[in-house]
């Protein structure tokens, strides 16, 4: 399900009845901006998670090294 032409044409005339032709460039550059916090949030986010997922990875292996001495000290 595409839009055509005449669909395309009556949203952009229904957008400036609402908006006005004076404000479609203010809508565009909050739309972009937006859109950039949200990317910028995104990666963020996902910056994050990767850090958390590594210092967790991390804190097992440590946990399993201090495992392994303490078994080791218990057989000799």
């Amino acid at each position: 399900m595409s839009l055509g032409f005449t669909e395309i044409l009556l949203i952009f005339i229904a957008i400036l009845l609402l908006f006005g032709a004076k404000r479609i460039p203010e809508l565009v550059k909050a739309i972009a901006r937006a859109s950039h916090e949200y990317k910028k949030a995104k990666e963020m986010i996902k910056k994050e998670s990767e850090e958390i997922i590594n210092d967790d990875s991390k804190t097992e292996n440590k946990q399993q090294t201090i495992d392994v001495k303490a078994e080791d000290k218990k057989d000799n």
